[in-house]
């Protein structure tokens, strides 16, 4: 099997060979349409040759205990998303970090950005959007470091191990296997049982979130690393929740379809909330020979584990230590709850390296200062998205019981 690298270039030069066709002629001929398939054809079979080289790379790290992409991670963390947006705002070109990103980014996707990518991971949470004078007569001294945050929900599923496809450019499609042949033991002389191989197969399409938001010239334009983490955190907030929520649940209009909303996963019963019934919620995984490598659930369901008892004669309760069943529990309000008589909550047990979450594009920024709101005060709007989507190896995986009492 070529190289990841040695894919992402022939891939590269196909792309090429396509846009130069493309712009030798307005309308393309019999012969160079014919010419231009073959192209694509070359391009859809170089995608998913660098998908499975991806997947096969990042199983061999994880195996040896290596980072998925060391240099990448490192370039990321040099990209200022603040000199991003001041060098769109004063109309200048990228440098630097940011500029090798953005020129890394556009050839692993093979498209340029409609303003300028970031890294998905440079956006950890939320900023302030203006900054305030006070008047001449009143001293006032400006605490960055005290700055106060909002409450914003726990963000999970990139903790819980999700896997992570990046570069991606045309739709995915990875290869499953759904069922094998068949054995057994026949008599003397007699004819064994024959059966066949069946495959089956995850898709994956890109699918689009993102968000607009107004901030200040002046605070754009500040230089303070306090302001680059302010500003950072804020455009977090447009994004990070939206994806979060995808993985667990999804399945809305235009969203993808996370855990939640994939067919094929478990059900459990844990109206009577109780010792037993978890045991039997985890059994489930192991009878389809996978296993739970945490508990996830919401803020209200983790209130009714830590005050229920296990069971008369056992002591303790059900979530200890931050542990239910001896497994690490994970709480957010990202995980949805049912409204009805009565309320009820998602509690959810599973491996989520099962889940993968596939990246066409990082965050795409594009600053304009040139709306009127926006120009009437000096401000600019920032506008970030990214193209993103979610989708589920094995669902059997995972056993959710929507039925706990709050």
């Amino acid at each position: 099997m070529q190289t990841l690298h040695a894919i992402r270039e022939a891939r590269s030069q196909k792309v090429n060979e396509a846009r130069a066709l493309l712009a030798s002629m307005p309308t393309l001929t019999p012969e160079a349409q014919t010419k231009f398939d073959a192209i694509k054809a070359e391009i859809v079979s170089l995608e998913g040759q660098e998908a499975r080289a991806q997947l096969v790379e990042d199983w061999e790290r994880r195996s040896l205990g290596q980072p998925a992409d060391k240099a990448r991670n490192e370039l990321e963390g040099r990209v200022s998303v603040v000199e991003v947006m001041r060098a769109q705002m004063e109309g200048r070109s990228l440098t630097g970090a940011a500029a090798e990103f953005a020129q890394e980014s556009e050839r692993r996707t093979g498209r340029k950005a409609q303003g300028v990518f970031v890294p998905l991971a440079a956006l950890e949470s939320r900023a302030v959007n203006t900054t305030v004078t006070a008047p001449e007569i009143v001293p006032t001294t400006h605490r960055a470091d005290l700055y106060i945050q909002p409450f914003r929900n726990n963000l999970l599923a990139r903790r819980l191990g999700v896997q992570v496809l990046s570069g991606l450019s045309g739709n995915l499609s990875i290869p499953k296997h759904a069922t094998g042949g068949t054995t057994g033991w026949v008599a003397e002389n007699a004819a064994l049982p024959t059966g066949d191989m069946s495959f089956d197969s995850v898709p994956m399409a890109p699918k689009h979130a993102g968000g607009i938001q107004e901030m200040s010239r002046q605070l754009l334009q500040q230089s303070s690393p306090d302001i680059e983490a302010l500003v950072r955190n804020d455009l977090s907030a447009l994004l990070a929740q939206a994806i979060d929520s995808a993985l667990i649940k999804g399945g809305g209009t235009n969203e993808p379809k996370g855990v939640l909303s994939t067919v094929g996963i478990q059900t459990a019963n844990l109206a009577t909330l109780s010792w037993q019934n978890i045991l039997a919620m985890l059994q489930k995984l192991d009878i389809s020979n996978t296993s739970a490598a945490n508990i996830v659930a919401s803020m209200k369901v983790k209130a009714k584990l830590q005050g229920t008892l296990k069971a008369a004669g056992i002591a303790g309760y059900l979530m200890e230590n931050g542990r239910v069943a001896d497994l690490p529990a994970f709480f957010s309000n990202q995980v949805p709850e049912k409204t009805g008589t009565p309320n009820t909550g998602h509690l959810i047990a599973g491996d989520w390296s099962q889940a993968l979450l596939g990246i066409w594009s990082e965050i795409d920024l594009l600053v304009n200062p040139y709306s009127e709101t926006a120009y009437s005060k000096g401000n600019v709007l920032v506008r970030a998205m990214a193209t993103v989507d979610v989708a589920v190896r094995h669902p059997e995986s995972f056993v959710v019981a929507s039925d706990v009492a709050l």
